[in-house]
């Protein structure tokens, strides 16, 4: 269930940003994980905002 109702162009928009996201770690040589992956398609979904799709990965990695 969706907790956060977006648009289809702010799917669109969070999609581009989470695709030029991926990309950019890629060339750095920080392949995303599977787990990330799945936060990412929470967020593009709308079911999470940033600030929760920040909070899991930092969670994630132990980063405060």
């Amino acid at each position: 269930m969706s907790l956060t109702t977006i648009t289809a162009a702010e799917r669109a928009e969070r999609e581009k940003a989470v695709t030029a996201a991926i990309h950019s770690g890629e060339m750095e040589g920080l392949p995303m994980t599977e787990a990330t992956r799945a936060d990412t398609a929470d967020y593009v979904a709308g079911e999470i905002d940033l600030d929760q799709l920040e909070a899991r990965v930092r969670s994630r990695y132990g980063i405060e």
